[in-house]
């Protein structure tokens, strides 16, 4: 079993810059890559950002050059630095870890992300 725990959320305006992290724990040797996903009020779930044990990441096109995926493998932590913020990302923002044959895939709790003047 994996824990997955987020935190960083919050309330910023437009324009500002939030860090999320999600720490892993239990049996994380076999995890193979981790992504942030987010879900707005009435829309599906969608990626943002993934990436592998590799450092291989992907980013969804709304994103692109605002939003950086990192991860610590000391840590067992992932991170989401999001910069210059739109009122359209506001959303909850959910850690994933899969295996690499996906498995087995787990979810944390979410966080709340609100960009709003």
């Amino acid at each position: 079993q994996v824990q997955l725990v987020e935190s960083g959320g919050g309330l910023v305006q437009p324009g500002g810059s939030l860090r999320l992290s999600c720490a892993a724990s239990g049996s994380i040797s076999s995890i193979y890559g981790m992504g942030w996903y987010r879900q707005a009020p009435g829309k599906q779930r969608e990626l943002v950002a993934s990436i592998t044990s590799g450092r291989i990441t992907n980013y969804a096109d709304s994103v692109k050059g605002r939003f950086t995926i990192s991860r610590d493998n000391a840590k067992n932590t992932v991170y989401l630095q999001m910069n210059s913020l739109k009122p359209e990302d506001t959303a909850v923002y959910y850690c994933n870890a899969r295996d690499r044959g996906y498995n087995w895939n787990y979810w944390g709790q979410g966080t709340q992300v609100t960009v709003s003047s």
